[in-house]
Formats: C-alpha cells, structure tokens, sequence
C-alpha cells in the first residue's frame, strides 16, 4: 500500500482526505454546528489540558464531551481511546460529536494534531476555539521540517474566527498570535503582557500551587509544564465567562491525569511513568524528577515506523545526562527493526544498558532502585498497546508492569 501511495500526487490524496471528511460531516449531519467545539493543538500537554478544561466547564454546570489521546468522554461516559491515535479518523471524531450533541452536551473538547490537519480531519468542524499549548521539533519527516509542521498547527487558528488562547512564553507565540479572531487570550508565566498570568509560581513533590489576579491556585499535578497546562484550561474558563473561584475550585479537584507524570510506587522508592517522547517533555520530566540525594533511573526507547529518527540520539543523551542509570529498551517498533532503533537511541549514551524485553527492562531498573532513588519510564505513559509489525498489537501497560514486578 506503501508504495503505491508514492505514485499519487500530493494534491489528490490531499484531495481524497478532504472528501472524506466533508462525507463524514455529511453522514453525521454537520453535528459540530449544534456544539461549542474547542480544538486544543501543540506538542505536548494537549491530553492534560484537554482534562483540565473539561473539569472547569463542568465545575460550572456545562455538560462535556472530550476527545483525546486517553479517553472517549460524553458526559460521564467514559471509554478508553484503544486506537492509538491522538486524533482519529473524520468518521470517527464526526460520529463522536453526533452522540455528544444526542446526549445534550455544551461542548466538545478535541486534541487536533499537525497529522490530523494535513489530512483535513479539522475539517467540516465549526470549532468556537482555538487553544494552543507549546511548540517544539515533532513529526519533522512526516511534514519535511519543523517550519511545515508550524504552519499545519498554524491551519486550525486560520480556521478558527471567533476565540484563540495562547502560551505567550512559547517562542513560536507570535506565528500563532499572527492570525486573527475575534478574541485573542494570552496565558504565561513570565509574559507580562498575558491576560492570565500566574505569579507565585511553586512546584513541589506534592503538587504546585500559583496566584492568578490574587486568587490562590492550588493542584496536584505536578511540574512547572503542568502550571502551564492549568493556566491553559483557565484561560479557557475565563473565555467561557467562568470566574476565576470557579477555575479555582475545579482545579483543585482534578486528579492524576493517567500516564502523564503518574506516580505509581511511592516507597521503598519512587516509580513514575510518563508519555514524554520528545527531546524538550523527556528533559523537563528528568530536570523535575532527579533527586537531589539517590540515583535517578531512566527506562526509554523511541517509537518506530520512521517516525523522527533524528530525535532517537537525542533522547538517548538526555538519558544519559540526567540518569544515573539508563537502561533503552524497546517501545512501539511497527515495521522497523526493533533492535536498530534500540542501538539509535543508545548511541545517544555511552552509560546506555540495552534490554530487548520492555517488561525485564522495567525489572532491571527496579532491581537497581534503592531507598532514595527515582525509577522514570518513559514514552508510551497509559498506552495499552505495544505496536508490532504487520499491525499487530500486544496488550500493555507500564504502571500495570510496575505494580507486577515491584520487589
């Protein structure tokens, strides 16, 4: 299939795509048109906020759908996003905002990805708003560089007329603030220019806490990339007429968000598992989480199928500059060797232990955690699969893994 795709022009199969979403809109009955829709688009926290978001509109009495990387969500309906893909096909996400609109929600919440705009997934839905969380090198050889991947993001804010929120700290703020609508909202911590604007910034082993206009913010998430991600669902609370008590209180209630900075072993030692895949979210995990007496242990890989090769040695020296112990094992090889792409990230760090077996490289990492120590896994977070050749697929899950081989 591969290799006849490579005979198509571009504009065809870009041509087929969009049909295909404008049919999928048609079968379903354009139902985005009897929502309040929120598209939340960047590299990483789209699933956070996504969760966050949805805790502050219902915290206010509105009814949510939510579409991510982690969960299907009508209501308090919830079921568990088993295809992993981030945004899924056109029939899928137009079927999806049919049964919110059936089920009387105010609005759906939707993780939008540069993929799933190249495709035209965004497409055919009437989106209120916008929201963008950060900008760093992802997809670059499936969109044949970061200035291409940008400007895929950049399509959804074209799209969008009447709300964008912006990170005004991210350095790629100004493309985004570029283009125009009929509200623009900026959220930062160090941009004095943001409408929302934390100050007090404190981030613990327990959580973090800020002030926005006086008002004390509280949360267990943990992380300064997470106080970013709660000032993006505040922002959006505030564009929704939400006063800030009520972000308040929404954000204090919010739980763990699954395999995003999950810890799933406190004693002995800490054990944590997390969905960074990036050179820029690994760093941030690992700068957060070093201990400043015990080792710090870092289980890794990198996903296959020619996605990003160039990152694979970068994570691999992240490892190795953070980790006391870093131990690459295998993660999401698709069609490719999954050996190769072990020796790819390994070459990254001369300290490197190579462990086939994600389950015994796990094993290994807890075997060498002592009383002080901190075990961080990373790259697939609360994925249930491990993606093989040939689509084949073997049941996952790195916290379950954790709890099963912890001495």
């Amino acid at each position: 299939m591969r290799s006849i795709k490579k005979y198509i022009p571009n504009f065809v199969v870009s041509f087929y795509h969009l049909a295909v979403s404008f049919l999928g809109a048609l079968y379903y009955g354009f139902p985005s048109r009897k929502i309040k829709v929120i598209g939340v688009t960047g590299t990483n926290g789209k699933s956070t906020v996504v969760n966050i978001s949805g805790k502050i509109l219902e915290e206010a009495g509105y009814k949510v759908a939510a579409l991510s990387s982690i969960v299907f969500k009508i209501g308090d309906k919830l079921e568990e996003n088993k295809l992993k893909m981030t945004m899924p096909g056109r029939f899928v996400i137009q079927g999806f905002l049919r049964k919110a609109v059936r089920e009387k929600c105010d609005y759906a919440i939707i993780e939008v990805t540069s993929e799933g705009i190249k495709q035209h997934r965004h497409r055919f839905i009437d989106f209120k708003t916008a929201l963008f969380t950060n900008l760093n090198p992802e997809h670059i050889e499936a969109h044949g560089g970061f200035e291409n991947y940008k400007k895929e993001k950049g399509k959804l804010f074209r799209a969008v007329k009447d709300t964008h929120i912006l990170n005004l700290d991210d350095q790629h703020a100004v493309y985004f603030n570029s283009f125009r609508a009929g509200r623009i909202i900026g959220y930062a911590i160090d941009n004095i220019q943001a409408q929302v604007r934390a100050e007090d910034v404190s981030v613990s082993s327990s959580g973090s806490k800020f002030k926005v206009k006086g008002v004390e913010f509280e949360s267990k998430l943990l992380c300064e990339f997470n106080v970013y991600n709660l000032l993006a669902g505040t922002a959006l609370g505030l564009s929704e007429g939400i006063d800030l008590e009520t972000c308040r209180v929404a954000i204090k209630k919010v739980e763990q968000i699954p395999g995003r900075l999950e810890e799933v072993a406190s004693s002995p030692f800490r054990v944590f598992v997390d969905y960074a895949f990036t050179p820029v979210a690994l760093e941030k995990v690992y700068k957060f989480l070093k201990p400043e007496e015990g080792k710090l242990i870092c289980v890794l890989g990198a996903c296959g199928g020619g996605r990003d090769k160039w990152k694979r040695p970068v994570l691999g020296s992240i490892a190795d500059k953070y980790g006391d112990v870093v131990i690459v094992t295998n993660e999401d090889p698709y069609d490719e060797n999954p050996l190769k792409i072990i020796d790819d990230v390994s070459s990254g760090s001369p300290k490197a232990m190579k462990i086939f077996d994600r389950r015994e490289a796990i094993r290994k990492a807890l075997s060498l955690a002592q009383t002080g120590d901190v075990v961080v896994i990373t790259g697939k977070g609360c994925e249930p699969w491990i993606c093989l050749a040939h689509g084949e697929k073997m049941a996952w899950d790195d916290r379950k893994i954790v709890k099963e081989e912890l001495p």
